[in-house]
């Protein structure tokens, strides 16, 4: 019952009345900026740029969502990063559009990073992420089944084995097979291994100290918060704020914006979110490995 709750609240529930909250825009010009700081408040975060070349670049490098310049007496250009989310752009268009119509102008709209064309919703990365995400979860339930058959070291190396083949074989299917995530191949396989041994780390992790009730935990956390909150149904910036905050941190978060760096962003911001995976992986992997030293000095001082 708690699984369902939770599985409906945050998958329904965050896409209720998504509201854009502080959504990067680069502005040329001083007085349009402050304008647009004016009439949008606190929903954008108004990026004040000298011009429209490097508005482009701010928005082709992923630092803003979109870029607004005046084309004229009475014109707005809004050039948009259609990969940075449909429902972030489509809440700046729908914002622009709004500020245009009370100012008396109008807006040109062009899409200068739009999706792959194998991938028009932009649906993709997330739909990559959770399986990988649900692979690595299935993964670590199987090894805390596996304790008294292997050894765990040997349940150690299965588990990272078996997150690099999850990783390439989710890369090689998202990438060169269907062409629908355009991200450098290897990157790719590494964001996707470590992802995985993220999920099922983690899903030993939990198992190993708590129990029966581990399983559900990660369920909980990766599953349902994780993925709900991955920014990419529902864009980040759009979210709520105690979601917007933890959105980045878990790891489905992190690999979907990996993902979109990669593929359209060159991979301007993918330092930080691989950091994110890595740490994951590596902290669960090390508290299952101490489990053994903390139950026996347990024991010891019992006895």
């Amino acid at each position: 019952m708690i699984i369902v709750a939770a599985f409906i609240t945050c998958y329904v529930g965050l896409q209720r009345d998504p509201q854009p909250h502080h959504v990067p825009i680069a502005v040329t010009g001083p007085d349009l900026s402050g304008e647009i700081r004016q009439a949008l408040g606190s929903t954008v975060d108004v990026h004040p740029v000298a011009n429209s070349e490097t508005a482009r670049h701010a928005l082709e490098h992923h630092d803003v969502v979109a870029a607004l310049s005046s084309d004229g007496p009475g014109r707005l250009d809004l050039e948009i990063a259609g990969a940075s989310g449909t429902s972030t752009t489509s809440a700046v268009k729908t914002l622009v559009g709004a500020y245009a119509h009370g100012a008396g102008q109008h807006v040109t709209i062009a899409d200068v990073v739009p999706f792959s064309h194998f991938d028009a919703r932009g649906l993709a990365g997330f739909y990559v992420a959770f399986g990988v995400t649900l692979a690595g979860f299935v993964l670590g339930q199987n090894a805390l089944f596996l304790a008294n058959v292997l050894h765990l070291r040997h349940r150690l190396w299965m588990l990272s084995g078996a997150s690099l083949a999850i990783g390439a074989v989710a890369a090689t299917i998202a990438g060169p097979v269907m062409g629908a995530v355009p991200a450098p191949f290897i990157p790719l396989v590494l964001t996707l291994t470590l992802l995985s041994a993220a999920a099922a780390f983690t899903t030993k992790l939990f198992g190993t100290y708590l129990g029966p009730l581990g399983v559900p935990v990660a369920t909980l956390l990766l599953l349902t918060v994780g993925n709900a909150t991955s920014g990419a149904g529902i864009g980040a910036d759009l979210l709520p704020a105690v979601p917007r905050a933890i959105s980045a941190l878990l790891p489905p978060g992190a690999a979907v914006r990996t993902i979109t760096d990669l593929s359209y962003f060159d991979g301007a911001h993918v330092v930080t979110p691989v950091i994110t995976l890595a740490l994951w992986a590596a902290v669960a992997a090390v508290l299952v490995s101490l489990r053994p030293r903390l139950t026996s000095r347990r024991a010891t001082s019992s006895a």
